[in-house]
């Protein structure tokens, strides 16, 4: 009998940790608060379930797979040219299709650590090099950053507001930081949660990358308008760019009733927006509670709260998880929490006022 072998398959894989999407705990009564996903609190608008419920009956068919009509739809209520959108499952997509158009051996990518937990699991499986480069103060250090960049670097990620710390960095920052990249370097301004930012000093990247041929700008419809388990992101860059993302798009990965749901949410934008007030009004209470019972905690411009733990961070959300209140740890750092209703939120606060009432921190 001939050897056996097993099937031979990529080494990155042998090391590689995939994604891991926020959990669902629950108390010993029942209770759960899923904060651990940033995700937004309130379901479709009455005018979007009702494009959802039509969209349904056609799923038997094949979306759009140039998504015509949400591409005009994004164009149209920016003020972009529609040769400047790509359309992607997600802003996870999309950031997937980007380091798919640069990523070949020896190319560098650079981003801040800790940001964005896909983009070292993305860079990674597009065969990339990660240079990361430490937050300052839980924000992102955009000199350190320029300095990190050299002529195998082809793209850096700067996530403003930043996920998981919630900071951000101004126009100013922003611009000289932009003048010290190299022209045949592409910069991705990840704006996942840019509805949420009040700062005005914190731009709109759609201001910015007309005049920057390099930049391109991430959004998407999994925040601030309610739309995660659709999967509908978009990128807009000039159209050089624009061009050679949408090529390493995989075919029908919009689906029709996420294109659908995604045009009915621009179109019901006002009344999206003032859930999205709502939110930002119990950020801020959040915050400021937390600050109130001792605890180190990031000001913060997104639908979340940063609290630095250090060692206590598992030990906390495992209090967390026995009051069925799920928050996203990371091990030896902090915790990232959600804002959710008021409800949710007050019952994270309660646990977190125990938890250092019983700690004596």
């Amino acid at each position: 009998m001939s050897e056996q072998h097993s099937p031979r398959f990529r080494s990155v894989l042998d090391e590689y940790v995939a994604y891991r999407p926020g959990k669902v705990a629950r108390s010993a009564e029942g209770r759960s608060y899923k904060l651990s996903s940033n995700e937004s609190p309130y379901g479709p608008l009455p005018s979007v379930r009702e494009v959802i419920a039509d969209a349904a009956l056609a799923v038997n068919r094949y979306p759009d797979n140039a998504c015509v009509a949400l591409t005009g739809a994004i164009a149209g209520h920016y003020g972009v040219p529609e040769e400047h959108v790509a359309v992607g499952c997600g802003s996870v997509g999309v950031t997937q299709m980007l380091l798919e158009s640069i990523g070949e051996p020896g190319v560098e990518v650079v981003y801040a650590w800790r940001s964005f937990e896909a983009y070292p699991t993305l860079a990674d499986l597009a065969g990339v090099t990660s240079v990361r480069v430490p937050l300052t103060e839980e924000t992102h250090d955009l000199r350190a950053m320029a300095d990190a960049i050299s002529d195998r670097t082809r793209l850096v990620f700067v996530c403003n507001p930043n996920n998981p710390t919630g900071t951000v960095v101004g126009r100013r920052e922003l611009e000289e930081f932009f003048d010290r990249v190299p022209r045949d370097c592409l910069i991705v301004l990840d704006e996942a949660y840019h509805e949420y930012v009040r700062d005005p000093e914190v731009p709109n990247g759609l201001d910015l990358y007309k005049d920057r041929p390099n930049l391109a700008i991430l959004r998407t419809f999994s925040k601030a308008y309610g739309l995660a388990g659709l999967r509908v992101g978009f990128m807009v860059a000039q159209e050089p760019i624009a061009a050679q993302v949408r090529k390493t798009y995989l075919p029908f990965t919009v689906n029709s009733v996420a294109q659908a749901a995604a045009i009915a949410s621009l179109q019901a934008e006002g009344e999206l927006l003032a859930r999205v007030e709502s939110t930002v009004k119990e950020r801020e209470r959040v915050h400021d509670a937390l600050a109130a019972q001792g605890w180190k905690v990031a000001p913060t411009e997104a639908n979340f709260v940063w609290v630095r733990l250090d060692e206590d961070t598992m030990e906390f959300s495992a209090a967390c998880d026995a009051e069925g209140v799920s928050v996203r740890p990371f091990a030896g750092e902090g915790a990232r929490v959600s804002i959710g209703s008021p409800e949710e939120n007050d019952a994270f606060l309660a646990v977190a006022e125990r938890y250092r009432t019983a700690k004596r921190l």
